[in-house]
């Protein structure tokens, strides 16, 4: 398969940049976060499988509006509508496997990513050898509850009380308000902060975010904010991994629920890790990833 950058179009006519890295028969698609982020924080995966020893073929696209792909025009209602919804990201990931050729594959997912692999999981499972769970949930309750106990313990109570007044103000664009989101940033998100993913602005597509998400990671005012599936977990039936960091905002409570009711998972944890646990910490990280795949493809998956 051709390494390197394929732009691939869509069924609706957008355009889709993917990337590939590696090598052997073993291939891992990826999926990013946010949403409306970007591959980014997977552009070493394959080098790092291939410290652990192992050799996979790693696929990894800019969801349509983040990054190098293309950006629909968001202000058009009608666009709004065919984009902005669940059904829409989910196929598009089964859209991209088809035009890049591949199948019998692994699917891995952070945060948002992590979603649509359960979603994929129960949908298009016929096509999985294994789902990889990066740092999300099943239910966003639970996530909510989450944050707002971190919040409360990371910051002095008169931050939190104006993040609060901020937030039931509409005003998030607040200086301070800004500084405290940046805070817990730095202490639950990206705890490594490494410069390689810096840029001069954010890359983010914010209406993707705000419509999904909302202004920040501790606070949920759009769509996800009604997100559960715990009682679709059970037809989840590939071998799982949840893999989830020590010190994010993702709760570990919840992820052990997680394991109990998806047939076939198992649960690492990333010592020192943050939500982006695979920047944090790769060494452990990526040697978790190895071991659930070598232990798939020999046939000695015990969950």
């Amino acid at each position: 398969m051709k390494q390197g950058t394929t732009i691939i179009t869509l069924h609706n006519g957008y355009h889709l940049w993917t990337n590939t890295q590696g090598h052997g028969t073993i291939h891992l698609l990826c999926l990013h976060g946010g949403p409306g982020a970007n591959h980014e924080y997977w552009e070493d995966t394959a080098d790092q499988l291939k410290k652990q020893g192992l050799d996979v073929q790693v696929h990894m696209y800019d969801q349509l509006g983040s990054l190098y792909s293309d950006s629909p025009d968001f202000s058009d209602p009608k666009v709004r509508k065919e984009i902005l919804n669940y059904d829409y990201f989910l196929d598009e990931v089964e859209e991209v496997r088809q035009k890049l050729g591949i199948d019998h594959f692994y699917l891995i997912g952070q945060s948002w990513g992590g979603l649509l692999v359960q979603e994929y999981a129960v949908k298009y499972g016929q096509h999985l050898k294994g789902a990889i769970i990066s740092s999300m949930v099943d239910e966003i309750d639970e996530y909510v509850k989450s944050v707002n106990e971190i919040r409360e313990k990371a910051l002095p109570k008169d931050d939190v009380d104006f993040m609060k007044q901020c937030e039931r103000d509409n005003n998030y664009d607040n200086e301070r308000y800004q500084h405290c989101v940046d805070i817990l940033n730095a202490g639950y998100i990206d705890r490594a902060q490494p410069a390689k993913i810096r840029h001069l602005k954010d890359l983010t597509d914010p209406t993707i975010y705000h419509t999904f998400q909302g202004d920040n990671e501790f606070l949920i005012t759009g769509k996800l904010a009604k997100w559960h599936f715990r009682d679709q977990l059970k037809n989840i039936t590939m071998p799982t991994l949840l893999t989830f960091g020590e010190h994010e905002t993702m709760p570990l409570t919840t992820a052990k629920i997680m394991q109990e009711k998806i047939p076939h998972a198992r649960l690492v944890t990333t010592p020192n890790g943050g939500h982006h646990h695979m920047m944090d910490n790769p060494d452990v990280y990526y040697k978790h990833l190895a071991d659930f795949i070598r232990d798939v493809e020999s046939g000695n998956f015990n969950e």
